[in-house]
């Protein structure tokens, strides 16, 4: 047998299967409320490393031509979730006056929650489509969106913000990316116009270095809720705080906070055409390397929850090397720290809260 190659989902040689045998078996399903489900054979595979880590409900955006693909690899585990038309060759038309229509098209397949993606690097996609602020939160065309979803009883899932490695480095330009701080401003705004709409802000609010700053988003705003998703950047920045910290947060907020991974799939990942969606960065083409990107989100958000393991986690992360270059590069990993989160609360963030936040919107 060849000698195994650590890659950057597997930098430690793990064998996530047999990995999957050692966490305990929850009594409940695992919700994964953070995916980009697209493909057949990458679904498939998704389904098996899902499946295995105990997360049996998938909520996917997927994009609207692989709906059926996907649908009929998951079955009725999953719940799709409402995005524009990023391939689109009129990408401007696409996201405005085309997605009201694409609204209602997925409502008619049963979505019942829409995704507002406004990163800090929208600002570069919108100046291409010739408005700067084409995709930021507060635009007259996103209020328009809103106003659209809300009145087919659509939740809103928003990602506000990114890493604090990337206003270091990507996002330097303040005058042109805005601060980090700035980007929240209209989330309040109209989280507050919107207070009847359930709000999933993504990635930890955006925000998981400062969990005093989320604490106070939380306590604001009644109607948003987190989820853990971004699997590599929550990592990172949770395993940096102190245990009792991430302790006291998720139990204060377990009734607000549900768990996500963010996995994208693709058929490029075993060898196949890019099935669109987010860029794909990762250079698997194989069904192992595709089996391997997807179980090492699961083990490595379920062992940072779950048990008090320390050590380095197996998934590559770029971001190390984008803001310590001479002391990092692209396979480095940073401290993977186990909290163990109290039984309750991994209940409440794994299965109760996506049930009861998102149980009445599908039911809609």
């Amino acid at each position: 047998m060849p000698a195994r190659t650590p890659t950057e989902s597997n930098r430690l040689l793990l064998d996530y299967r047999a990995e999957a045998a050692r966490l305990p078996r929850l009594p409940y399903p695992i919700h994964d409320c953070h995916t980009h489900i697209n493909g057949d054979h990458a679904a498939r595979i998704y389904r098996e490393a899902r499946d295995l880590y105990g997360a049996s409900f998938t909520y996917s955006q997927t994009q609207l031509q692989h709906l059926g693909t996907v649908r009929a690899a998951l079955g009725g585990s999953v719940r799709f979730v409402a995005i524009p038309d990023y391939s689109s060759q009129d990408r401007a038309t696409a996201l405005t006056s085309g997605l009201i229509d694409t609204i209602s098209r997925w409502h008619a397949e049963g979505a019942r929650m829409v995704k507002f993606w406004c990163a800090p690097r929208g600002r570069e996609l919108g100046r291409d489509a010739g408005d700067v602020r084409l995709l930021t939160l507060d635009n007259p065309w996103r209020r328009r969106h809103m106003d659209h979803a809300a009145s087919l009883g659509m939740a809103f899932m928003v990602h506000v913000a990114d890493p604090d490695t990337w206003f270091r480095t990507k996002y330097a330009d303040a005058s042109f990316f805005g601060t980090k701080a700035s980007h929240y401003e209209p989330l309040e705004r109209l989280a507050d116009e919107y207070r009847a709409v359930p709000w999933l802000v993504a990635h930890m609010g955006g925000w998981p270095e400062d969990l005093r700053f989320l604490d106070g988003l939380l306590t604001r705003q009644p109607n948003l809720h987190l989820d853990t998703s971004a699997t590599k950047w929550i990592v990172r920045e949770l395993s940096r705080h102190p245990t009792p910290e991430v302790v006291a947060f998720f139990t204060k907020w377990k009734h607000r906070i549900v768990f996500g991974t963010d996995i994208v799939t693709s058929e490029s990942h075993v060898g196949g055409p890019s099935t669109g969606g987010p860029p794909v960065q990762h250079t698997v083409t194989t069904p192992e390397g595709a089996f391997d990107l997807y179980a090492s989100r699961y083990w490595a958000l379920r062992v940072m929850f779950e048990t008090d393991h320390e050590g380095e986690s197996p998934i590559a992360d770029p971001d190390l090397a984008l803001v310590e270059p001479d002391r990092h590069h692209g396979m480095s990993a940073p401290l993977l720290k186990g909290h163990r989160l109290p039984a309750p609360v991994l209940r409440a963030i794994y299965h109760d809260t996506p049930r009861a936040l998102f149980d009445p919107v599908y039911a809609r």
